[in-house]
């Protein structure tokens, strides 16, 4: 007698949210700190101004970020409740209309005309709007806009990124400095994209040479920035 299993799929949508406000926020802090922090150092300025501009680069970039996303993600709360509402508006001026408009999507997804008009009503019985909401414009729970949440997730990713290169700072000496904060960087860097790139079901080292690839070309970019100008002063 076979047994039934009950039948139970990952998925993973949900999650992109709050991962793409993290990872974009530990990344930038990342980069941006370690960067921050090497071109100084190529510049030749001492140890402890190299520490003093990290904090700097940490608190400001943390509020850069919060303050992006919200406004980002923000924006497109609005631009989502006024769809929304507008599709409120039709509902109630014409819900036959309406309901035929939605028929007709499901046709063209390959439903046949009757069965599309019968899933139509059942849906529009049950939600009208959220069935519009989903099928017509591509609004859903899961993906929709949650402005706070990302511009906290940004802040706080940011800050624990930012955090790393900084703790290197902190506790090698100032000779060995910048080969060390850069090598950490990146292989913090490579660890970020892989985690990231398999809790969102992509290849983990596809995920890490792109963020690797990319923090050693501002790494490098930064360094001889700070050299030229240290070398000028």
């Amino acid at each position: 007698m076979r047994s039934s299993r009950r039948h139970a799929e990952r998925h993973r949508t949900d999650r992109i949210g709050w991962l793409r406000a993290a990872v974009l926020g530990a990344n930038d802090g990342i980069v941006s700190t370690a960067s921050l922090i090497v071109g100084v150092a190529a510049a030749g300025v001492g140890h402890a101004s190299i520490l003093v501009s990290g904090v700097a680069a940490l608190v400001a970039g943390a509020m850069s970020m919060a303050a992006g996303e919200y406004v980002s993600v923000h924006s497109q709360a609005d631009t989502e409740k006024a769809d929304l509402a507008r599709e409120q508006a039709e509902l109630d001026k014409d819900p036959a209309a309406e309901r035929h408009e939605l028929a007709a999507i499901y046709v063209a997804r390959g439903l046949d005309a009757d069965l599309a008009q019968q899933v139509a009503e059942q849906l529009m019985a049950h939600d009208a709007l959220g069935a519009h909401a989903r099928d017509e414009l591509g609004i859903s729970e899961s993906l929709s806009a949650r402005p706070v949440q990302a511009a906290l997730a940004s802040a706080a990713s940011f800050a624990v990124g930012a955090l790393l290169p900084l703790a290197v700072t902190a506790l090698v000496p100032e000779a060995v400095l910048i080969p060390l904060v850069a090598g950490t960087s990146l292989a913090f860097l490579a660890l970020l994209g892989a985690v990231a790139a398999r809790v969102g079901g992509a290849s983990a080292l596809l995920g890490a040479w792109r963020v690797t690839f990319w923090g050693a070309l501002a790494l490098t970019i930064t360094a001889g920035v700070g050299a030229l100008f240290g070398g000028v002063g």
